[in-house]
């Protein structure tokens, strides 16, 4: 009984280190990023390391996760996404989504990977639109990220790079969806993300 303690015990520790590296893949290094791309324009620079510093403040001292904001329901969190995503890359998002429901703890982290999703698309795509569809069904939401840019060959990604291995995939495995990736170089790229509904989801 000792050892299946220490051992779950050990299992909640590693997903919450899993969890804080996403947070901070997804936060300040893709800010950083942004502000190496933008070192040219002083004036973008002081606004995103601003943003930045109010994000981490909100998550060390209101225990607000980095991304997360006050929207309540789940297509509102999509519409977020494109607000986001639009205003920080420049990039134009369509959306379509179909019916909602409130959030809770998985359909936040589908969110966070379906953001990390629709950032990868805007930063190295090259495409001149991304697409966004979510949809709410009796057992599972899906939430597919689709542009039609240069592509890529993910088994060729390297292993130090996190965003599809931790913000995407691992956040999916921690909360018991799964996300799979379709892409080839000069063909885009389609990233689907799909989490059950339990019946006290409903």
């Amino acid at each position: 009984a000792r050892d299946l303690m220490f051992e779950r015990q050990a299992r909640a520790r590693a997903e919450e280190r899993a969890d804080i590296a996403a947070h901070m893949h997804d936060s300040v290094l893709q800010t950083l990023a942004l502000i190496q791309r933008r070192a040219e324009d002083p004036h973008a620079v002081v606004q995103l390391a601003r943003a930045q510093e109010r994000e981490l403040r909100s998550w060390l001292f209101e225990g607000r996760p980095p991304g997360e904001s006050d929207v309540s329901s789940f297509a509102e969190g999509v519409r977020q996404i494109q607000r986001d995503v639009e205003a920080l890359h420049g990039v134009p998002v369509e959306i379509v989504t179909v019916a909602d429901c409130p959030l809770d703890d998985h359909w936040t982290a589908l969110l966070m990977a379906a953001r990390e999703a629709t950032v990868n698309a805007a930063k190295w795509s090259g495409a001149a639109v991304i697409s966004v569809f979510a949809e709410v069904e009796p057992d599972k939401v899906n939430v597919a990220v689709r542009d039609r840019g240069k592509g890529f060959d993910p088994a060729a990604v390297p292993g130090d790079r996190k965003g599809v291995a931790e913000s995407i995939h691992g956040r999916m495995s921690r909360h018991g969806g799964e996300a799979t990736v379709q892409s080839a170089p000069g063909e885009g790229t389609k990233v689907t993300l799909t989490v059950p509904r339990t019946a006290q989801d409903h």
